[in-house]
């Protein structure tokens, strides 16, 4: 018989919905199984019954085009119920992969739970010089990008807004990794998240503040032409970049 452990703080429905999935694919996989463990929001309180996805790491010693085709049909049934496909790791992998993924691993220690198995996550540790040289790339990379969209949709105010928003909205986990590197813990809140970086790092991100508090899309930001409040965002993320380049 399969024992998934029961964890506290995994939502009820997370686990009514997740348990005859995991129980399955033990079943078919048997030792080849290291460890199954849940990450984000179906780890915790911030889950939302037919809203969140349910979102699931498994282990294993062996990954083979067999192992992918038996899952075929419980993966699909589990999408219908929101089980995202799981990602399949070995160790092996996961240790190879610490320094090009760090930020990755990093998100998914800070929100957890491990039904089966043993808990793999507590046993790696990720540098913080990969972290650091990750934060750096995808700052510059961020710059380089959100230029050259602006030329593409420049002439068009509400283009500007929404480019600003999605912009923004991908460099959260970056935020995330640079509180943690000041050793402080990581708030769950985006708004909170942008001020304790403003303060851990002392460098102003009022414009990237205003542009994730504004949810009525009519081309003013905190009361600003939505052109104006761009140049301000591409000055704060530069100093940002540069912040990171020099820790």
């Amino acid at each position: 018989m399969v024992e998934i452990k029961n964890v506290p703080g995994v939502p009820d429905e997370v686990r009514r919905i997740f348990d005859p999935f995991l129980k399955e694919f033990i079943a078919q996989h048997k030792d080849n199984v290291v460890s199954v463990f849940l990450y984000g929001s179906a780890a915790g309180p911030d889950f939302i019954p037919g809203v969140s996805d349910i979102n699931s790491v498994a282990v294993v010693k062996t990954i083979s085009l067999d192992l992918l085709q038996k899952s075929l049909r419980l993966v699909a049934s589990g999408k219908r119920k929101r089980i995202q496909a799981p990602l399949i790791l070995t160790l092996e992998h996961i240790r190879l992969s610490l320094d090009v993924f760090p930020i990755e691993f990093l998100d998914m220690k800070d929100h957890y739970a491990v039904l089966y198995g043993r808990d793999v996550l507590q046993e790696i540790s990720v540098e913080s010089g990969h972290v650091r040289l990750f934060c750096e790339q995808q700052l510059k990379g961020r710059l380089i990008r959100i230029r050259q969209a602006y030329l593409e949709v420049g002439l068009k105010r509400r283009g500007i807004e929404a480019l600003l928003k999605e912009s923004l909205g991908s460099l959260f986990p970056v935020f995330r990794a640079l509180i943690r590197m000041k050793g402080i813990p990581v708030p769950v809140d985006k708004a909170e998240i942008l001020k304790v970086l403003q303060e851990s790092h002392e460098i102003d991100l009022s414009a990237m503040a205003a542009i994730w508090k504004d949810k009525r899309n009519d081309e003013r930001i905190a009361g600003r032409d939505v052109r104006e409040v761009f140049g301000t965002y591409i000055e704060q993320l530069e100093t940002l970049a540069q912040t990171v380049d020099r820790l």
